[in-house]
């Protein structure tokens, strides 16, 4: 499919374990998250729990200085603000934040993280484990009493943790039941735990990448690689290859970098890479709220709109919109 071009609800391969009575609203939800494309721009506002304050407050480096995290950023708010502003495909954070700020923020497509654990404890002190903090019956249950609207569920895996196999379990039964729901699923595939030594390993990366295909997710989000000969976007395509075309390959963004480096990766991983999409937390949120809103609509200049960085930075310098 050429980036031009747009789905139509014909195009959309729906799942077999989508039942019948459920068929149109999981097309309408697929095509409304990826923006009639196929392809996603998934905004993560999950990283509270995962990294806890680090990316709120303080400073972080930038290529070669320290840069001020602006406070806009401290106060949770600052995400449904930007998701609400900008042009993305989905919203994810856990149902805690929804539940908070969703009547106010009623235009936002969320997709509710069912489970997240923090950095503190290392995999020297213990593999990780992430376990579902909410069941899927009160997300649908949430789902129906509050009208938002929730059109996905996500969830992590921890492939090569000693737990993997518990976090699968989770996630299958996950993929089933948003499904069964007309919902999607995407999962964050990530190598992880004292059997692994490169978490960012190509052929790691794309066996997680596979191993999210066979749990059933719409889209797997897993990290960019870093193979030895630096060549990672030749390198991403075997994770690509892995997930098969009826499973998105997207991929996490990381920490913040500067802005045009940032866009021109994003563009690497769909043109020559093949993936479909990007998820995006750090480098959009760790910037105030007018500059946040003007980034993220570059990532879906080239992610949704099939646009050139050079474009993509006129969106963001506010030339065009």
């Amino acid at each position: 499919m050429s980036h031009h071009e747009h789905l139509t609800e014909k195009d959309v391969l729906v799942p077999a374990d989508v039942p019948k009575s459920m068929q149109e609203e999981y097309i309408k939800n697929y095509l409304r998250i990826t923006h009639n494309t196929g392809r996603l721009m998934l905004f993560a506002g999950d990283q509270k729990i995962e990294h806890l304050n680090d990316d709120f407050y303080g400073k972080i480096k930038v290529k070669d200085s320290q840069v001020d995290i602006p406070l806009d950023d401290a106060d949770p708010e600052h995400l449904f603000k930007i998701a609400s502003e900008a042009k993305i495909g989905i919203f994810a954070t856990q149902l805690g934040l929804i539940a908070k700020y969703g009547s106010t923020y009623k235009n936002v497509p969320y997709l509710v993280k069912l489970n997240s654990k923090s950095h503190l404890v290392k995999t020297a002190q213990k593999d990780p484990i992430s376990p579902c903090l909410i069941t899927i019956n009160d997300v649908l249950k949430f789902k129906k009493d509050s009208g938002l609207s929730i059109l996905g569920l996500g969830f992590t895996v921890y492939a090569g943790s000693e737990f993997e196999g518990e976090m699968m379990r989770d996630a299958a039964q996950i993929a089933f039941h948003a499904h069964q729901n007309g919902l999607l699923a995407v999962f964050w595939m990530y190598p992880r735990g004292k059997a692994v030594t490169d978490e960012k390993d190509p052929h790691l990366v794309a066996g997680a990448a596979g191993m999210g295909a066979c749990l059933g997710a719409d889209f797997v989000k897993v990290n960019y690689p870093k193979p030895k000969d630096g060549k990672a976007a030749e390198a991403f395509r075997e994770a690509v290859l892995a997930a098969g075309k009826r499973t998105g390959v997207i991929t996490a963004g990381g920490s913040s970098r500067a802005v045009k480096d940032f866009l021109q990766e994003t563009w690497d991983q769909i043109n020559i890479s093949g993936c479909r999409g990007n998820a995006t937390g750090r480098n959009i949120h760790q910037k105030p709220l007018n500059e946040a809103v003007r980034f993220a609509n570059a990532i879906s200049a080239i992610t949704l709109d099939g646009k050139g960085v050079e474009e993509a930075m006129r969106v963001y310098d506010g030339l065009i919109r």
